[in-house]
């Protein structure tokens, strides 16, 4: 995987024609958050064959071999409330889900709400969405960083995440062209991400996101802070907040940035 490799694979009016190819950054959503900084058009990216300090939600560090995964962020401006700029990172797992079954030419991804990709109940993507505000005024631009694991064969995860984290090469036994789908990535990334803008919401790809969530319909375990209880997941809000139904036959929301969801008898 090269600059000019990745750049050939790319068949898109506007994600990733500015593109920026690194063998190791410390992270590339601070490469990305830099040329936001810079006034660079939206859909500028970073990409890298390694990174030393990625990071994740609940500022997990990302561990990232050479050779093996995809480690890239997209800067875009959607300017859109701020307040909607969360349901980018639905629509980034999304993508990635689509283009890694369209590799494989199967169905085989789902998503653990709201945006972890799966694949045989094993973690294969993480996603960090951060928002800038452009210093001095009002205008900001949006950090989706993915990391997608690809061929990196299942010995070379740490014994700590083995149960929970896998590759699309350790879970299938086959290895992908990761220029090719990075090229796929920013190709269905940019379609949900115009219809997102144009609904200002999940309403237009909802059913193409609920037909991968996993746990739909059935049990989940929520963690809050405040108790862990149980419910059923009937799916997502328009907002990309998650559907619940309680004991009682009640339903609410939840949001990411509260809780975490797990199935009743593991990780998915």
């Amino acid at each position: 995987m090269n600059q000019d490799l990745i750049s050939a694979q790319i068949r898109t009016k506007w994600a990733g024609k500015e593109l920026q190819y690194f063998d190791i950054v410390d992270s590339t959503n601070n490469i990305a958050d830099e040329a936001g900084l810079k006034g660079a058009a939206s859909g500028f990216l970073a990409v890298a064959d390694r990174q030393d300090s990625g990071r994740g939600r609940r500022g997990r560090t990302w561990i990232s071999p050479a050779g093996y995964n995809i480690f890239m962020s997209i800067m875009v401006r959607p300017g859109i409330p701020m307040d909607k700029v969360s349901g980018l990172t639905l629509v980034m797992a999304l993508a990635v889900a689509k283009a890694i079954d369209k590799e494989l030419g199967t169905v085989s991804c789902g998503i653990k709400w709201p945006n972890d990709v799966v694949l045989n109940k094993r973690k294969i993507v993480g996603i960090l969405t951060e928002l800038h505000t452009m210093p001095g005024a009002e205008d900001y631009y949006v950090v989706i960083g993915t990391g997608i694991n690809v061929n990196q064969p299942a010995d070379l995860f740490d014994e700590k995440i083995r149960d929970i984290a896998g590759s699309v090469f350790s879970e299938t036994g086959r290895e992908l062209d990761r220029s090719k789908l990075l090229g796929e990535c920013m190709e269905i990334f940019e379609g949900l991400y115009e219809k997102y803008i144009q609904s200002g919401d999940m309403s237009l790809i909802k059913k193409e996101y609920e037909s991968i969530l996993l746990n739909k319909d059935a049990g989940v375990r929520i963690l809050d802070p405040k108790g862990e209880y149980e419910a059923v997941s009937r799916g997502i809000a328009d907002d990309g907040s998650l559907l619940i139904e309680l004991p009682d036959g009640t339903t609410k929301t939840i949001n990411a940035g509260e809780v975490s969801v797990r199935g009743l008898y593991g990780y998915t």
